[in-house]
């Protein structure tokens, strides 16, 4: 069992790197939740906002933090 929460920590910190870099070198995008929006980032590290309008059409617009 883990010994405390700054180990836990790190172990998600670690998968979250691994994950984000076998996308990359697939070219593939990552989708998450940030600040209560949802983003897709690119292979390139670019980042868009995703989000659907009244008939639910999706738009993806330039991502600013």
């Amino acid at each position: 069992m883990l010994e405390n929460r700054e180990q836990l920590q790190e172990i998600l910190k670690k998968a979250n790197q691994h994950a984000r870099k076998q996308a990359k070198e697939s070219g593939a995008s990552i989708y998450y939740i940030k600040d209560n929006k949802r983003v897709r980032e690119d292979a390139e590290g670019n980042k868009f906002e995703i989000r659907y309008d009244a008939a639910g059409k999706r738009q993806e617009l330039e991502y600013h933090e």
